[in-house]
């Protein structure tokens, strides 16, 4: 099956007055139609800047400055703006992670929606209305034809949510990028944020690309996760053996620093240091500073993404490249 969404060695830049910082470098991924691709890493790793990469809403002076991005098999990096608005809404639809900034407070949730639908279908003011009244119906909105007339403040934190993941699927885009969308919600609310996220992803056939930091999200979600550290991805591969069979140190460190119900660990592990600023990355392996397996080539040469036993990793200790 092809994929959906292809990046292919995507290199973003942002131009200051003291030179050039790579914020994303060289970041290649997949997603394929109906699957979940979780994206993790640290705050500053560079996941929600892929994600506006793909959907066209880079903030200025970022720019994209290599590589390409494929939606469906066409390239849409290098869109006019009018074009890459009719692609964002219509082919791709946006989770951000702070319901208020994707909902306009001054128009109902139902005119938001109507005009959602009619501004990228070519459906009229009745048909808009029932499809709406439908999505609210389908994302768990009790007593929809009441709610539809209701204003944004009107609904809870995890209501508001179900609202912009309505607003998401309203043009049936075949690809969602979300954006830490449980992030500000309460646990019971996230499990069912992301429970109904999986079920209309496999009802619609959408592919999904799910920004977040919590593994414990990445885990229940996602089909395949990729690990991101200081702008490149370390390690790609199934969900169950990333977690379980780790390839990369930078990846291991952040599965152990997950709590487990059964653990008799008295103490968590933690990744010691800090992500490098952008303009302070390290030459060779960007983790090399923390991590605890290091050895000289570590410091010297960067590896690329490299078949391991269960999943790819930008590591020299994959396939034995390296002895420490």
């Amino acid at each position: 099956m092809r994929p959906l969404l292809e990046v292919n060695r995507l290199r973003v830049e942002f131009p200051t007055r003291r030179g050039t910082l790579v914020a994303l470098d060289d970041v290649s991924f997949s997603i394929a139609p109906g699957e979940i691709l979780g994206v993790v890493g640290e705050s500053g790793a560079g996941k929600s800047l892929t994600g506006a990469s793909i959907i066209g809403l880079l903030e200025p002076p970022g720019r994209i400055a290599g590589g390409e991005i494929r939606l469906d098999g066409e390239r849409i990096d290098n869109l006019p703006p009018e074009r890459m608005r009719a692609v964002r809404g219509r082919r791709i639809g946006a989770i951000f992670q702070d319901p208020l900034t994707s909902l306009n407070p001054l128009y109902t949730v139902g005119r938001q929606l109507v005009e959602t639908i009619r501004a990228h279908l070519p459906d009229d003011s009745a048909q808009a209305r029932a499809r709406a009244i439908a999505l609210l119906k389908e994302t768990g909105i009790p007593a929809a034809e009441e709610r539809f007339d209701h204003y944004p403040h009107q609904f809870s934190g995890g209501m508001r949510q179900r609202v912009v993941i309505a607003l998401a699927l309203a043009a049936e885009p075949k690809l969602i990028v979300a954006d830490e969308p449980t992030t500000a919600l309460d646990v019971s609310i996230q499990a069912q944020i992301i429970a109904l996220l999986k079920r209309l992803t496999k009802q619609h056939g959408a592919a999904v690309m799910l920004v977040t930091h919590d593994m414990g999200v990445i885990a229940e979600a996602s089909d395949r996760v990729a690990v991101m550290y200081a702008g490149r991805i370390v390690e790609v591969g199934p969900v169950q053996q990333v977690i379980h069979q780790p390839a990369h140190p930078y990846s291991a460190g952040l599965m152990g620093s997950i709590p487990s119900m059964d653990a008799t660990h008295e103490r968590l592990l933690q990744i010691d240091g800090a992500m490098p600023r952008l303009n302070a990355i390290p030459e060779g392996c960007a983790f090399h500073p923390r991590c605890p397996q290091v050895f000289d080539r570590c410091r010297r040469d960067r590896p690329d993404l490299m078949p391991g036993p269960a999943t790819e990793a930008a590591c020299w200790l994959v396939g034995g490249r390296g002895a420490p």
